[in-house]
């Protein structure tokens, strides 16, 4: 969770820039050798120095947790969330994980999530996205069914192979579940 926000609140790291130090990156080269991936949990004021890790690391598979964080809901900070969403899915070795959509505004509602799923899916693609919860803790604010049947309704117009795709196949293919 190398998430550092200007709010030392939503903060878990002491140094905005941990994903550039040497000793960190020289942890981080071992995953290829383990074949494993990487599942960082991230603001958007962190997408360019990840994009550029997961640029420098193009064989190590990094799945974006929660959907970028857009926690931060003002239109400009919308705007700059959509931004980085769009250049973190420039590296190619990179998906997304759509979750954690209700953290910090507990009433969401389908139209309210509707355009963070949608740009998430237009920036990265079907094929580098996935649909998840972010069960036990989404438990707090809404159910299980409900957050499911929300991303069913969002994706009703998606054809039959995307919506396995994003429910289901890309999990399995990023997370070698076979």
């Amino acid at each position: 969770m190398p998430n550092f926000h200007r709010d030392p609140v939503k903060t878990f790291i002491d140094s905005p820039h941990l994903m550039s130090d040497p000793q960190w990156r020289a942890g981080y080269a071992l995953l290829k050798q383990y074949n494993l991936s990487f599942d960082p949990q991230l603001y958007y004021t962190q997408m360019e120095e990840a994009t550029a890790l997961a640029c420098d690391f193009p064989d190590t598979a990094v799945v974006l947790n929660h959907t970028g964080m857009e926690v931060d809901r003002l239109p400009e900070e919308v705007e700059a969330w959509k931004k980085s969403m769009t250049l973190r899915a420039s590296a190619p070795n990179v998906f997304c994980k759509i979750s954690w959509l209700g953290m910090g505004h507990w009433k969401w509602t389908i139209d309210s999530i509707r355009p963070f799923i949608l740009h998430a899916i237009e920036a990265f693609g079907v094929e580098r996205c996935m649909l998840a919860s972010n069960f036990p803790v989404d438990k707090l604010f809404s159910t299980y069914d409900d957050f499911f049947n929300a991303f069913k309704s969002i994706t009703k117009d998606f054809s039959a192979g995307e919506r396995a795709a994003l429910f289901h196949d890309n999990a399995e293919r990023v997370y070698r579940l076979r």
